[in-house]
């Protein structure tokens, strides 16, 4: 099987269209054979979304981590009016975000990156949808990781599966950050997670 978190550059394409639409607003994703979630808006996702949007701020600086087709990025700096920065290890991926945002008219811009080797910048909100099949060394990396790219007062969002380790990874990120559960649906767990 193909993992979303490689490089196939002879895997063949496929290029699918998705629809979604939230508060009024619709928007139309490509996606493609090898990236994650490719046929629909992963439901995790979606509801990493709904919860930052009750709290989300106007006009700041995002970066979405392990971004896939854009999905994240795209709809925050849609509705929030916000910088964003979307990074992949997978290059089709990163080629389907810049598509993406270009298709819905945002203020973003997307990167090839393993985790924050080519992250430059500090933000006010990092957010991720994990790739928790990479491995928990991986998952950990970007976690506790965005502590040092984000600004004073910063906020790390991620969204984990009970099943797949939610509490446990938790209680490892509790030494960095300030970390509360916002909301759980569905066995999934959405975490926010501030810097001590």
């Amino acid at each position: 099987m193909e993992h979303y978190f490689t490089n196939n550059d002879t895997l063949k394409s496929e290029i699918r269209k998705i629809e979604y639409s939230i508060f009024d607003t619709s928007f139309i994703f490509y996606s493609d054979l090898g990236v994650f979630s490719k046929n629909k808006i992963d439901f995790g996702s979606q509801e990493l979304i709904k919860e930052y949007l009750k709290y989300a701020k106007q006009e700041i600086k995002v970066l979405d981590v392990g971004c896939g087709y854009g999905y994240l990025g795209v709809v925050v700096s849609k509705i929030t009016n916000s910088e964003v920065t979307m990074v992949d290890v997978n290059k089709r991926a990163v080629h389907l975000a810049k598509r993406n945002i270009e298709h819905n008219k945002v203020n973003a811009n997307a990167l090839l990156s393993d985790a924050y080797e080519n992250v430059k910048d500090i933000y006010d909100v990092i957010m991720t949808n994990p790739p928790i099949r990479a491995g928990k060394a991986k998952v950990l990396e970007i976690l506790i990781g965005a502590k040092e790219r984000l600004k004073e007062n910063g906020e790390l969002w991620f969204v984990i599966r009970k099943d797949q380790g939610a509490k446990s990874i938790a209680k490892e990120l509790i030494k960095y950050y300030n970390i509360e559960i916002l909301n759980k649906s569905k066995g999934f767990y959405i975490f926010r997670a501030k810097t001590n």
